[in-house]
């Protein structure tokens, strides 16, 4: 598989994941942090929102790939 293909398919692959990520850490925030004070969601949310890069390490290592 060219370059060119595997980031395309890389891209694609990472747009899935963003979007069923982004839902997920968002109904389960919403389900945990219902009584929740504010800073325990300040804590939820800046951790979800650094932790999705984690899995996504292989994804990007086999999109810059060389042929």
């Amino acid at each position: 598989m060219n370059t060119q293909t595997r980031k395309a398919l890389g891209c694609f692959v990472l747009l899935a994941y963003l979007a069923l990520y982004a839902a997920a850490a968002a109904t389960l925030g919403s389900y945990i942090l219902a009584h929740a004070p504010n800073w325990a969601a300040l804590i939820y949310y800046v951790v979800a929102g650094v932790i999705w890069v984690l899995p996504l390490r292989p994804l990007f290592g086999w999109m810059n790939r060389g042929p």
